[in-house]
C-alpha cells in the first residue's frame, strides 16, 4: 500500500475533500452493482480505522512528509476558492479549473490526490483481492486487463488483479516522483508530454476503481465504505469528464453506474 507525498502545490485538494466527504454524505441507489441507500460517512473515521492497515502491509516506501500550505500564500487562496465550491456539494462546479489558474497545474495537484484516494480505497479490500479470488485483472466478465508500462514490461502480460494494481500503483508513483513530469516547486514549466501523461494514469487508476465495483463491492458494502467510494468516483468522474481525461470507450465498464450517479447533476 503506498500513499504518495502531497507536496506545497498539492497538498489542499485532499484536505478539501475529506472535509467534503464529513460534511456532505452522498446518497444514491443503483440497482446493477446492487448499491443500497447510501448515508453520510464520517471519512475521518474510516481513515482512522484503516490506517494501520493502510500503511503496515503493502507499504515497500516511505512517503515523505506532507508540507503545510503557507497562510497568505497563492495556495493558500486557492484552498480557500476550493473550500467554498465543494463545501457548496455542487461537485461540477468544484472540479472546474478556477479562474486565473494553470490548467497543468490543476491536472496534477488532483491527479496526486485521485492516487491517493485509490490507494487508501484499494487498501480497505485487500484482504477480499488475493491471487485465489481474482486470478486476473478483471472489470466484469466482459472486461480484462493485461499489464505492461512499455519499460521493464513491454509486451501486455495477463496476471493476477494484486499483481496487476501493484503494478500499477507502482508505475503511477514513480511518475509522481519524476520531478520533470510533476515537478514539487510553483512556477517550473511543465513537460510538453505532461498531460499525456496525467491521461494515461487517470486512465489506469479508473481500472481499480472499475475491479472494485465489478469484483468487490459486496465486500465494500460489508466494510460499510460505500459512501466514500461513490462519493469519490463521482468526483474523479466529474474531474475527467470536466477536462475530457479519458476517453469514453475506457468508461464503458462503469457506464451504467456514471450515468446514475451524475444524472441529477446534469
Amino acid at each position: 500500500m503506498r500513499v504518495h507525498r502531497l507536496s506545497t502545490r498539492c497538498r489542499y485538494t485532499l484536505q478539501l475533500f475529506v472535509g467534503f466527504v464529513r460534511r456532505n454524505g452522498e446518497r444514491s441507489a443503483h440497482t446493477h452493482f446492487l448499491c443500497q441507500t447510501i448515508l453520510p460517512v464520517d471519512r475521518s473515521a474510516v481513515v482512522r480505522r484503516n490506517m494501520s492497515f493502510l500503511f503496515g502491509n503493502r507499504s515497500t516506501k516511505t512517503f515523505k512528509p506532507k508540507k503545510n500550505i503557507p497562510e497568505g500564500s497563492h495556495q493558500y487562496e486557492l484552498l480557500k476558492h476550493a473550500e467554498a465550491t465543494l463545501g457548496s456539494g455542487n461537485l461540477r462546479m468544484a472540479v472546474m479549473l478556477p479562474e486565473g489558474e494553470d490548467l497543468n497545474e490543476w491536472v496534477a495537484v488532483n491527479t496526486v490526490d485521485f492516487f491517493n484516494q485509490i490507494n487508501m480505497l484499494y487498501g480497505t479490500i485487500t484482504d477480499f483481492c488475493t491471487e485465489e479470488s481474482c486470478p486476473v485483472m478483471s472489470a466484469g466478465p466482459k472486461y480484462e486487463y493485461h499489464w505492461a508500462d512499455g519499460t521493464n514490461i513491454k509486451k501486455p502480460i495477463k496476471c493476477s488483479a494484486p499483481k496487476y494494481i501493484d503494478y500499477l500503483m507502482t508505475w503511477v508513483q514513480d511518475q509522481l516522483d519524476d520531478e520533470t513530469l510533476f515537478p514539487s516547486k510553483i512556477g517550473v514549466p511543465f513537460k510538453r508530454n505532461f498531460m499525456s501523461v496525467a491521461k494515461t494514469i487517470l486512465k489506469r487508476l479508473f481500472r481499480v476503481y472499475a475491479h472494485i465495483y465489478h469484483q468487490h463491492f459486496d465486500s465494500v458494502m460489508q466494510l460499510q465504505e460505500e459512501a466514500h467510494l461513490n462519493t469519490s468516483f463521482k468526483h474523479f468522474i466529474f474531474f475527467v469528464q470536466e477536462f475530457n481525461l479519458i476517453d469514453r470507450k475506457e468508461l464503458v465498464p462503469l457506464q451504467e453506474l456514471i450515468e446514475k450517479l451524475t444524472t441529477k447533476d446534469r
